[in-house]
């Protein structure tokens, strides 16, 4: 499963990766925030089945600290805070010699602040602690899965589905579009067989290099893991482009937890630079596009869904409410807030400005509790 830079004790972390680090540690340290202030929780656990040495150089030989090392020291600061409650963390990897490195790095336990390292098998790890969620069901679980290509073991997963906890799955999206199609060895087929719950290899040939496909494969194993269909539960997807503009991996973030869901996009978009991704869209942010609609030329926001900005969001609110009077504005949020990419929190003054000066919206400011503050769209198509 590993490659020769994942062989190394201190490997590469290229620009995505570190801005994958950034993210996961900019979320932690806010969701852990909320969660302490959580008076039927006892704290936290927080799971790296596949954590690596958390030590590595980047494209100028700098060192640079990853997941582990962040999230522990995040972490530490809020077990200090919050005192009565506790907090957990398990740090794995199959090398012994990579948790050797991790733990001249970590900080050292406190009271209430305890880590755990292993050497072995990350599934195996899952299959001996899931059994165990449903005795510490006031701890909320957050499980970071970061394998090193297409291997996701679903059987491990699932009882972190069913929980009232978080799943953070780096879906490996680059390995499957080029090795699916020429992979010979039956083990190697069996891998994609059982990431993408199909009974053969052949299956998957139809998706060729549509990453697209791939992407909605493993959405629909996931609405099916989460158990009962009417359970309500919420699916963040975002991309992760390299330097040449490639799509490397998706970090799917997966929770029963609509303000975990609504922090994790806002997060995201915050961490890209308000955009749904470091895609580099070559200067098109905020361009129009001329498009034909009925036969009639209008021009549209440039949309890429691999990297969206906050004129697609605007947009997309003028889209779904045109030609409605006195919407209220919490609707509109609310809208934003279901998206499974686009966040309303952080962005709600922009997405106004816009709809006013691109759409001709008409806003209501609301007068105590008698008038609701609305926004009134223009028929404008998009």
């Amino acid at each position: 499963m590993a490659n020769s830079n994942n062989s190394k004790i201190i490997s590469n972390a290229h620009p995505h990766t570190i801005k994958k680090f950034e993210l996961i540690e900019t979320y932690i340290k806010a969701w852990a925030q909320i969660l302490m202030l959580n008076k039927k929780s006892s704290g936290i656990v927080f799971i790296d089945c596949m954590c690596n040495s958390g030590v590595y150089k980047d494209d100028d030989g700098n060192i640079v600290y990853g997941t582990p090392i962040r999230v522990a020291n995040a972490l530490r600061d809020v077990a200090r805070k919050y005192t009565d409650k506790q907090v957990h963390l398990y740090f794995n990897d199959y090398s012994q010699k990579k948790i050797e490195e991790l733990k001249k790095h970590l900080p050292i336990d406190e009271r209430n602040f305890k880590i755990i390292t292993t050497t072995r098998d990350g599934n195996e790890l899952l299959k001996w602690i899931g059994p165990q969620l449903n005795s510490n069901s006031h701890m909320h679980f957050f499980l970071l899965y970061d394998p090193y290509d297409a291997s996701i073991d679903w059987k491990a997963l699932l009882p972190f589905f069913r929980h009232w906890g978080e799943v953070l799955i780096n879906h490996m999206i680059s390995d499957s579009v080029r090795a699916v199609q020429q992979v010979k060895r039956e083990e190697k087929k069996k891998k994609y067989e059982d990431t993408y719950q199909v009974d053969s290899i052949s299956d998957l040939i139809p998706y060729g290099s549509n990453k697209a496909a791939y992407e909605k494969r493993l959405l629909e194993i996931i609405k099916h893991m989460k158990g009962s269909e009417g359970r309500e539960y919420y699916v963040a997807a975002f991309p992760f482009f390299n330097t040449k503009n490639a799509l490397v991996y998706d970090l799917v973030h997966c929770t029963s937890h609509k303000k975990g869901f609504k922090l994790f996009k806002s997060t995201a978009w915050k961490t890209f630079g308000d955009k749904s991704s470091a895609k580099n869209r070559h200067c098109n942010e905020g361009q129009l596009a001329f498009d034909l609609l009925n036969g009639e030329g209008v021009y549209v926001p440039y949309i890429d869904e691999y990297c969206y900005d906050v004129y697609n969001m605007a947009s997309y609110v003028q889209q779904h409410f045109r030609g409605k009077k006195n919407i209220p504005l919490d609707d509109i949020w609310t809208l934003l807030d279901a998206h499974p990419v686009f966040p309303s929190d952080g962005y709600k003054d922009e997405i106004k400005r816009i709809l006013k000066k691109d759409y001709d919206a008409k806003e209501t400011k609301g007068i105590g509790n008698k008038f609701k503050h609305t926004i009134s769209f223009s028929d404008r198509r998009e």
